[in-house]
This record gives C-alpha cells, structure tokens and sequence, in this order.
C-alpha cells in the first residue's frame, strides 16, 4: 500500500474498496471483449472509518476490517483515484451486501 493510501481515512461509516480485476481471458484463452465482461461485484476492504456517530458521541463499529473480501452492489459508491491508473471505490457500511469467507 503506498504513502498515499495511508493518509487517506474515510469518515463515519464509510468503506474503502479496491474492485477485484475483471476477467479478460478464459482458461482457453479466449481474450472477452469489454462489453461481454460481467460487472465487479466484490472487492478487497482497504480502509475504515471510525464508525457512525451515536448521539452521545460514541461511534458504533463497523463490521468489516481492512483486508476482508466484501460483496457489492450493483450500482453505488463513489469512484476515488488516490493513485494513477488505480481505482478504488467509497461506500458506506450499510450498502456493502456481505463478507465473503475464503
């Protein structure tokens, strides 16, 4: 993880998410054009915030942790580019679908 990506905390209850690399070429080595690639739906956890604030002030924990493989939805998030030529993905806890066990 670069210097970059260490600095940069999300807030709250949001989620950083690096996508999973799309499948270009089959076992065969059929290279699959753009259009026919299914969407990304799951990813690697790469930073948390804090948590939701409660009215007291105490913040509620999040239930992913950096490096847990997470499910997403199909549409969301916010695209964020820390890096060149890498993406990564801001959402909030409650729109992640579920943790994937390896």
């Amino acid at each position: 993880m670069s210097g970059v990506l260490k600095r940069l905390v999300p807030l709250f209850d949001r989620v950083l998410i690096k996508k999973a690399e799309a499948i270009t070429k089959t076992k065969g080595g059929i290279v699959i054009p753009e259009k026919a690639q299914g969407k990304i739906l799951h990813g690697t956890v790469v930073a948390v915030g804090p948590g939701q604030r409660k009215e007291d002030g105490t913040h509620i924990p999040i239930a992913v942790k950096v490096g847990e493989q997470v499910l997403l939805p199909e549409y969301g998030g916010t695209k964020v580019e820390v890096e060149e030529n890498v993406e990564y993905h801001l959402y909030r806890e409650t729109d992640i679908l579920a943790k994937v066990d390896a």
